[in-house]
């Protein structure tokens, strides 16, 4: 049949897994979507994912890229591989695609949403969120968000280890909606650095309980300098909802 280049759409419960990216003696997303599909053809095989989610962040449109030799129909291969992966995983699409996409630095946009729940009680039935027993003001957060669109330096907002060179990214959108005690902020961009989302959402929590001006980002912006911005995040709000490609 020929080696054929498929790219998967994967959603996951990430909040059980240490990431996607392989560890070993670790449960990872990466791992386990590896061990089923070698399962499922017989062989191994290499999994390239666009993008390496932290351990507790989940996904409803990672997407991934496999090359296999197998007689099994592309149109099958999202539910035979989905039949041999954790309850917590599953694969919605599987298409054939031209040998040569970058699966990483293809990726023109990506959208992440980040959930803020603010009720006195914490939510039993929902873990992926930030609990935050608190009234936030979603107007002040707006107006923080609204000056992190465009292409900035965003070394303020990656992690202190991340060492690439390049900071600079574009934001195309960082809106913020509520919904009775839910908060969501989704962020848009062409790529992102590491721990970038969770930065920027612990800083707009900040300008949201009045601890920060929102005007206050123009100024950690400037300073180049992960410090000067506010704490990071917990993982659990966090989800990669969708990554474009030309």
């Amino acid at each position: 049949m020929g080696i054929r280049n498929i790219k998967l759409t994967i959603q996951y419960d990430g909040i059980n897994y240490h990431g996607w990216q392989f560890q070993p003696d670790k449960r990872t997303i990466e791992g386990e979507l590896t061990r089923a599909i070698c399962e499922l053809i017989g062989r191994k095989i290499h999994v390239c994912g666009a993008s390496r989610t932290d351990a507790g962040v989940s996904a409803l449109g990672q997407a991934a890229l496999i090359q296999i030799d197998s007689p099994i129909p592309t149109k099958n291969l999202a539910r035979a591989i989905t039949d041999r992966l954790p309850i917590d995983i599953t694969v919605t699409e599987a298409v054939e695609v031209p040998f040569g996409l970058d699966i990483i630095g293809g990726a023109k946009r990506k959208l992440y949403r980040y959930t803020i729940y603010t009720a006195l009680a914490r939510p039993v039935l929902n873990r992926h969120c930030w609990h935050i027993p608190d009234k936030l003001n979603v107007e002040s957060m707006k107006k923080a968000a609204a000056l992190l669109v465009g292409t900035k330096d965003f070394k303020s907002f990656a992690a202190a280890d991340d060492k690439r060179q390049e900071t600079v990214r574009t934001l195309y959108r960082v809106d913020i909606s509520s919904d009775n005690d839910y908060i969501f902020v989704d962020v848009e961009g062409n790529s992102f650095l590491y721990n970038m989302v969770r930065n920027i959402v612990g800083t707009l929590v900040e300008s949201g309980v009045g601890r920060m001006k929102p005007e206050k980002i123009t100024e950690i912006l400037e300073a180049k300098d992960r410090r000067a911005a506010g704490p990071i995040a917990p993982p659990e709000g966090l989800c990669l909802i969708w990554i474009k490609y030309d």
